[in-house]
């Protein structure tokens, strides 16, 4: 291979790479935009990353899969349905083990059946800043804003800490 083929090669593996990434966050970044915002009840453990920093593991109250659900295999898919409560909280009203029909109407959020016999929504852990584990750990009540895009695909917008914004 010449030295010329060689760096063109270079040149399409780097801008692949920079492409992927930049697909990566657009894709996020319309979900945040676009999406339904919604608001989740959460049950909070703060542990800590050698690697990657402080962060949040948040499991929450409607990731509990109903009885009549409860012998779904690990990777199982189900879409949950929620309804606002006067709080402000969403609420699981309905589980399906399949795509909802779009006549259906409702917000939905798609889970996965972890081995552990939940739901994980792909919204589990929360990356923040170094030294501040310890407040999301203390606080008394933690909510979590969740934006849905039309799949039910769930992005963190923000984290409400004891009815304040985590901003720390």
């Amino acid at each position: 291979m010449s030295r010329r083929a060689a760096w063109l090669l270079f040149a399409v593996v780097v801008a692949a790479q920079v492409i992927g990434l930049a697909a990566f966050a657009g894709v996020r970044e319309v979900k945040l935009r676009s999406g339904v915002e919604v608001i989740l009840q959460t049950a909070p453990v703060d542990p800590r990353s050698l690697l990657q920093g402080d962060y949040a593991i948040l499991d929450y109250e409607i990731a509990a899969l109903p009885d009549y659900m409860a012998d779904l295999p690990a990777g199982s898919v189900v879409y949950v349905r929620l309804a606002e409560s006067e709080s402000g909280v969403w609420q699981a009203v309905d589980y399906r083990d399949g795509r909802p029909r779009p006549d259906y109407g409702g917000t939905y959020i798609r889970g996965e059946v972890d081995a552990r016999g939940w739901l994980d929504f792909g919204i589990g852990t929360y990356f923040i800043p170094e030294g501040t584990g310890r407040i999301i750990e203390n606080a008394a009540d933690v909510k979590v804003a969740v934006s849905l895009d039309a799949e039910g695909r769930a992005v963190i917008r923000g984290v409400i800490v004891d009815g304040a914004e985590f901003a720390p």
